[in-house]
């Protein structure tokens, strides 16, 4: 869990934001490492978050130009 959240993909980021999720549900930990995996899923989140919005950026081109050929 070391690279750039940046140069992750989205299957990347979504198994270690899960990674992370559990790490910080099973508890145990002390405060500056849940705080550095809880900042981590948040970026790991929105990364995810990015991933999805250009997939449904490429849906939505892609349906306008099948409609446009019609």
């Amino acid at each position: 869990m070391n690279e750039p959240v940046s140069e992750l993909g989205y299957e990347a980021a979504r198994d270690q934001l899960a990674e992370v999720v559990k790490l910080l549900e099973q508890g145990g930990l002390d405060l500056d490492h849940s705080l550095s995996l809880w900042e981590r899923g948040e970026a790991l989140a929105k990364r995810c978050e990015e991933h999805l919005a250009g997939a449904r950026a490429r849906v939505e081109k892609a349906l306008a130009h099948a409609d446009d050929e019609d």
